[in-house]
């Protein structure tokens, strides 16, 4: 085998590896279904006060009408509505917890009547709400403080008739447990997806208290729906400047701690934030006073995930109060809105909710590009193509030196042929041969693989980049392509919308077969790829490379559909590339001559005689 097919090979391989390595889809082990029956228990370590069951499971029962169950669900509970250009729920005063909100500007499909994407959901009934998620905020008890004196998840706190919560309008819930203490707690929001929680506490007694305020945000059980290798989803959290990813499957293997079951402490003593992230949603609780311990848990008899930030014990003399000030953020992880909240709230470290990768020091500056080309242009399949043509122009150097060897490698065939004919079957006389070739034509054999090598960094962050902005999802390209996030609707097994029948859905065994049109382009930019270089001599090489474009075509083809725009651009951007440098040193690539010999027939060996 020739040093140019074996630079070919190393090339195509290590694109294959880090495409197939990074994003190929695959489902984890779930954890065991949630006994609706069995309740959480929330407990401390001894040298903290102990924190009240704050969780509730799903009652058991079948639901018919799911929209009656979800009315049914909300109306169990006197509630305050939350109304924002953004956000539209409720908050249930049965413990003053924030377990009922919506985005505004999101829909779970293109339909005209899909609802809206539903943040957190209230615990009901199982067929409702299988994975209810909420947040919780209360005060744990300290130095022999009865705990029923305390507020707890049964607690219905008092709000003022017809209160509604609104940027202009914060909300204030009480109560008073009859014997001196008196618990408010304010409620604030902005125009976007960042709640203010504000819980003080008067103490009317004649003796100090000692007590610690909390926050909590419980999900019970994971979102429906694949774990992919190459995004992070699970709890998230910055400690004093450290990020820290835990995704859903190793949380259910911390380690047990003693008063905690499984569990993962860590204390923040200047800043922080912990929470939960999906591809496009999050949230996360933010101490505003930065000290406070940063709890992940784990509850297997419930199948409960949490997310806790406990505060320190704050005393309170006799006539006297104290507050303590936590910012919750519960929305679309929008990149502005971070930014903001980060430069301008305070948040420190916020941007990095967004998991950037590996290589988020490219990652970040091409997503900034990528959502600047996108306002300038009004469309994010079109920036996504000057993006990929940027990055392309950016690392041209790496791909010239890399054709230009490839060119040059093609000067010396003829001569590497020779010395294939006249070593025959002595490898060590054809490897010192052509090492002297090399060594009298000045050519590196390994110069057009390292330039590959170093751009495979470069396009993974642009690939990541385009996978993880939430500016994709339910964006229009052109045409037939309204969701950049989903697949390509059409389809070759009903002609493309010609036959009148439905082909099988995205997520189906069948929907690989179901190649749409941007699969099949990206398919024949990969050959045509391909073509710019004659097919390996060897039979076995040659097959591999003559199926490989239309491996990757049907490997590719339920990616979401922004992702193969991507990669058609790339290919297409290559080729011209190519073909035109190899052009410029005098070996133009034989292209309809190398797609015609693909289509020759293969003379037949000649038979045995007998």
């Amino acid at each position: 085998m020739d040093n140019q097919n074996k630079n070919l090979i190393l090339a195509t391989a290590l694109s294959a590896a880090v495409l197939i390595g990074w994003t190929y889809l695959f489902p984890p082990e779930q954890p065991a279904p949630a006994d609706p029956t069995a309740v959480a228990e929330q407990t401390a370590s001894p040298a903290t006060p102990a924190i009240p069951t704050a969780v509730e499971q799903a009652a058991p029962g079948a639901v018919i009408d799911a929209a009656a169950a979800a009315q049914a669900a909300l109306a169990q509970t006197p509630r305050i509505e939350i109304e924002t250009s953004a956000l539209t729920g409720s908050i249930s005063l049965l413990g003053g917890r924030i377990d009922d909100l919506s985005l505004k500007n999101y829909k779970e499909t293109l339909d005209a009547d899909s609802p809206l994407v539903r943040l957190l959901s209230p615990v009901g009934d199982t067929a409702l709400n299988a994975h209810p998620y909420y947040a919780v905020y209360g005060w744990a008890p300290a130095g022999g403080l009865d705990p029923a004196l305390v507020p707890g998840p049964r607690t219905v706190w008092s709000a003022p008739e017809g209160a509604t919560l609104t940027p202009a309008n914060p909300v204030e819930i009480t109560w008073d447990n009859g014997a001196g203490l008196v618990f408010h707690r304010k409620i604030e929001i902005d125009e976007n997806y960042l709640f203010t929680i504000t819980q003080r506490v008067e103490n009317n007694t004649g003796a100090t208290v000692r007590l610690a305020p909390y926050g909590i945000i419980a999900r019970h059980g994971i979102p429906e729906g694949n774990r992919v290798y190459v995004l992070h989803e699970g709890a998230v959290r910055m400690t004093d400047g450290k990020l820290e990813e835990i995704k859903y499957k190793d949380i259910t293997k911390l380690d047990p701690v003693e008063g905690e079951g499984q569990a993962e402490v860590l204390p923040a003593l200047e800043s922080g934030w912990i929470g939960f992230t999906d591809k496009y949603w999050m949230t996360t609780l933010a101490p505003m006073s930065g000290n406070f311990n940063s709890v992940v848990k784990y509850t297997a008899g419930a199948d409960l995930y949490q997310a806790e930030a406990r505060l320190p014990v704050v005393e309170v003399a006799p006539g006297t109060s104290a507050d303590v000030a936590t910012h919750l953020f519960a929305g679309a992880k929008e990149w502005e809105a971070i930014r903001d909240y980060q430069e301008e709230g305070g948040i420190q470290g916020f941007i990095d909710s967004i998991d950037w990768g590996w290589f988020y020091f490219l990652t970040k500056p091409m997503f900034r590009l990528l959502h600047w080309l996108n306002s300038a242009i009004g469309n994010m399949g079109w920036a996504i193509i000057a993006l990929t043509v940027i990055i392309k122009a950016l690392v041209f150097p790496l791909a010239r030196k890399s054709y230009i060897s490839m060119a040059k490698m093609k000067e010396l065939q003829p001569e590497m042929e020779a010395l294939k004919a006249a070593a025959g079957d002595d490898r060590m006389k054809m490897q010192q041969g052509m090492m002297e070739l090399y060594k009298k034509n000045k050519v590196n054999p390994a110069a057009g693989c390292l330039p590959i090598l170093l751009q495979i960094p470069i396009f993974f962050s642009l690939y990541k980049v385009i996978y993880v902005t939430i500016e994709l999802y339910h964006a229009p390209w052109l045409g037939w392509i309204k969701d950049l996030s989903a697949p390509d609707p059409s389809s070759i097994l009903n002609l493309f919308g010609l036959l009148p029948f439905a082909t099988p859905e995205p997520g189906s065994m069948l929907f690989m077969l179901s190649l749409g049109v941007l699969p099949i382009l990206l398919g024949i930019s990969m050959w045509l790829q391909q073509k710019l270089n004659p097919a390996p001599t060897d039979p076995s090489q040659a097959m591999i490379f003559a199926w490989m474009p239309w491996v990757f075509m049907f490997m590719l083809g339920s990616f979401a559909s922004g992702l193969v725009l991507y990669w058609i651009a790339n290919n297409t951007i290559t080729f011209i590339q190519q073909y035109t440098i190899m052009s410029m040193h005098g070996k133009r690539p034989d292209l309809f001559g190398n797609i015609r010999s693909g289509f020759a027939k293969k003379p037949a060996a000649d038979k045995p005689k007998k």
